[in-house]
This record gives C-alpha cells, structure tokens and sequence, in this order.
C-alpha cells in the first residue's frame, strides 16, 4: 500500500484549545481545555530538496483549522470529536495521506487523580474500487449521477471512471440489458462508510431490492479496497463474485489493468483473459 512508502510525518503536540465538548450540562456552559497531538503522514522530499512551504503541509494552517474545528462544533464525546476531526483535516489538507489523532481531556468528570482522559484515531485515504451498472429507464443518465454524486461527496475523490459497456443479464433473471463501468476513487472512508455511500446513491436512484439479480435502476457495488480481505455479514471485500464477470473485469482491466486481486493474486487483466 502506498502508506507503507511514505514515511515521513510531521507532527503537532498540545494544541490547546477551550471547547465545550462533554456529556455533564456543566461542560455544556462552563467549556474546559482540550489538548490535541497529531502525527502527520505525507510525503516532504520535496520540500526537503526545494525549501518550498507549498510542497509541505502548513502547520499553521493545519492548527488553525484544528482550533476552529474545536470551537465552532459541540460533541457530546471525545470519540465524536476525534473523527470529525480527522475527517475534517484529511479532507481539507490533500497532501496528508494517513494521520494518527489524539483528543486528550485532562478535567473529563472523573473523581479520581487522573492525567487525562484521551482518545486516539487512526485515519488515512484509501483506493478503492467500484462497479456501476444498470437496466431500467435512462442508463447512462443513471451511471453518470453515480459518478456525479460520488464526485460531490467530500469523502471522496474520483480518480478513474471506464468506458461504459452494454452486456447480457447476470442470474437468469430475464430483463432488459444492463450498461456496465467501474470508477476507481480514492477515500477517506472506512469501508462500511463506504458501502452506506453506495447505499444511498442507489437510494436516490430510486433502486428497489426486490428480486436477487433483478432489474434495477442502479447497482453501486464495493469491488476492491486497497488490499483489504473483509469477511462480515453485511460486506465482503473483495467483491465475492468478481471473478466470473466479463462485465466487471472488462471495465477493471481498463482502468487498472495492473491492480493485483488480493485472493487471487493475478491482476485484472490476467483475470480477464482467464475468464
């Protein structure tokens, strides 16, 4: 994976900011000091080499959002805040490539000595993978709104979108045929965000569940994930069933013929001149 090759972090210890984030009513009113670390991983060898500040990330900038973030939001928990602001610097900053995030809490209503009270997150961008497809009303119209709406999305960025094919049904359902593509984005997501954003983008195209391998308006399936093997009773990563379509390998051999399958370890191209 690509976060494996960048190696570089900048980091930022004990910003201190006066929030109000809690579940007691009096940290509600009476606010109370939060502290922040961040680790920073992204690639700084060209700042190295060109002593140029718009190759690097901007710590000032990144403290400032960070104390904006933290006053200009209420969270009941500290867990709540640590994402959002995760969420809030990954999409903000393009050069961070993976962080690690900590909210420490040193007056959290605990009636012990104590330090702090502090939570830790771990958030970086993601490739991942995605098949389109559909056989009901206006085709097209329906795969470019998907496209549209993953591009308007803040969590994601489109890298890659293929040709769009006409193939024959899948499943022995008769139907109408389907107009097929995959797009290749890159993520903030985890990957069950991910799938609720494939959820909802069906949702809005009005995609109804109900006959398996039935007609529909739009399928928006998770294909790949960086090399993630995922096996859960709501997602299986990679896409269980991928090997045996022509209309999926096609589209993925355009667009990433080099990508390996991490089951399989062919790439998309070798899997679709094997099948």
């Amino acid at each position: 994976m690509m976060d494996q090759m960048i190696r570089d972090v900048i980091s930022l210890r004990d910003i201190e900011v006066y929030a109000y984030h809690g579940v007691m009513e009096e940290e509600k009113w009476r606010g109370q000091n939060f502290y922040i670390d961040v680790d920073m991983r992204c690639d700084i060898s060209k700042a190295g080499r060109t002593d140029d500040l718009e190759e690097t990330i901007n710590y000032a900038e990144v403290t400032d959002d960070i104390v904006s973030f933290m006053t200009d939001n209420r969270f009941d928990l500290i867990e709540s805040c640590a994402e959002g602001l995760a969420r809030m610097l990954l999409s903000k900053h393009a050069k961070i490539h993976s962080l690690r995030l900590t909210v420490k809490k040193p007056h959290a209503p605990i009636p012990h000595s104590f330090g702090n009270a502090s939570v830790t997150v771990e958030r970086g961008r993601h490739t991942a993978f995605l098949a389109l497809g559909s056989n009901m009303g206006d085709k097209r119209a329906f795969l470019d709104g998907a496209v549209a709406a993953l591009e308007a999305s803040s969590d994601v960025s489109v890298l890659k979108v293929s040709s769009f094919i006409e193939t024959e049904p899948y499943g022995g359902v008769e139907q109408d045929d389907f107009l097929n593509g995959a797009v290749m984005i890159e993520t903030i997501l985890d990957p069950f965000a991910l799938l609720d954003l494939c959820h909802d983008i069906e949702q809005a195209a009005d995609r109804k569940r109900e006959v398996r391998w039935g007609p529909r308006t739009l399928d928006v399936d998770i294909l790949l994930y960086d090399d993630l093997i995922l096996r859960h009773e709501d997602l299986i990563i990679p896409h269980a069933d991928m090997a045996n379509r022509d209309f999926v390998l096609g589209p993925m051999a355009e667009i990433a013929p080099g990508w390996v399958h991490p089951v399989y370890h062919l790439t998309m191209q070798e899997m679709l001149a094997k099948l």
